[in-house]
């Protein structure tokens, strides 16, 4: 194999590999809030939020994520709403991402005794105070795993995200593999680029349950 016309497009790799991460990366933080609210919609007591929240789950677990990046792409002007190849991108890595949180996060939030809530309420403390200082810390710490495994699978599942015309690490390695009629050389770089950025995730995943841990360890 020779990879000395990969190595000489460096710069499409690096504008490619930047696009996954920043997709990615805001996909993470957006997917994690919108997540946190649709958590919030299938543990309340109104059955109409419960229902709206399980909807929600239900359509973006269960609709493959090519096709609803094509919906967004293709559907958003057609109501009056333009938006950017890498915005529509990380709208739908978003929304999916969302939803696989949201069930995450609702098995962390249930994981937690109901008896602590009747104890900070007893205590006077205020429903805000309660899922600030008692509830959402706990659950973060049990989930943390599961969030980190999401997470790689995420950036994984950003290669996707090239159909909509992105440039990132996949349509990079597609660009180069067509140019220089050397697919092999081309999506080995691809792979092993994926794979430093899964395991970097997976360092910093790693840290962070130690960290949330020892914070834990210091509370009791």
């Amino acid at each position: 194999m020779d990879f000395s016309f990969v190595f000489s497009e460096w710069r499409v790799l690096l504008i490619g590999t930047y696009h996954t991460i920043l997709v990615s990366a805001i996909s993470l933080v957006l997917g994690f809030v919108l997540g946190l609210l649709v958590c919030l919609l299938r543990l309340s007591s109104h059955r109409a939020l419960v229902e709206i929240g399980r909807f929600y789950i239900s359509f973006f677990r269960g609709v493959p994520l090519l096709v609803q990046l094509l919906l967004i792409f293709y559907m958003l002007p057609l109501i009056g709403v333009n938006i950017s190849s890498i915005g529509a991108a990380i709208v739908g890595v978003s929304v999916v991402a969302a939803a696989y949180q949201a069930e995450i996060l609702r098995g962390g939030f249930q994981a937690i005794p109901h008896g602590q809530v009747e104890a900070a309420r007893m205590m006077g403390l205020s429903s805000r105070r309660i899922f600030a200082r008692i509830l959402l810390p706990q659950a973060l710490q049990r989930v943390t795993p599961s969030l980190v495994n999401d997470a790689i699978l995420l950036l994984k599942s950003s290669s996707l995200i090239s159909v909509v015309g992105v440039l990132d690490l996949t349509r990079a390695s597609q660009n180069i593999a067509a140019s220089s009629l050397r697919p092999m050389e081309a999506y080995l770089d691809a792979a092993i680029i994926y794979l430093f950025l899964t395991a970097l995730l997976s360092i910093a995943g790693r840290s962070l349950e130690r960290q949330l841990a020892l914070a834990g360890g210091l509370a009791r």
